[in-house]
């Protein structure tokens, strides 16, 4: 992607966005080095993020007793080892 700092934004604005609205790829205005802000055709189609709930089905094993797992040691910490 192309970065231009905001002077040569501001020099060549017209000509930036008309490259971009014809088929041209986004370009990204940087002041100081620092990306600012991302111009983009508003009809282009953008990248839908990934999906990521489930993507670990059936490659884990939750145990039965996960709830109460440690509930011991737990009751210790807080109320001191039983005599």
């Amino acid at each position: 992607m192309r970065i231009y700092n905001m002077h040569d934004a501001k020099t060549n604005l017209s000509r930036l966005i008309e490259e971009t609205v014809n088929g041209g790829e986004p370009f990204v205005i940087a002041k100081s080095g620092k990306p600012l802000v991302k111009v983009v055709r508003i009809d282009m189609e953008t990248e839908k993020p990934r999906r990521r709930i489930g993507f670990m089905k059936g490659q884990l094993k939750v145990p039965a007793d996960f709830d109460t797992m440690g509930a011991e040691e737990i009751r210790e910490m807080f109320e001191g080892k039983a005599t």
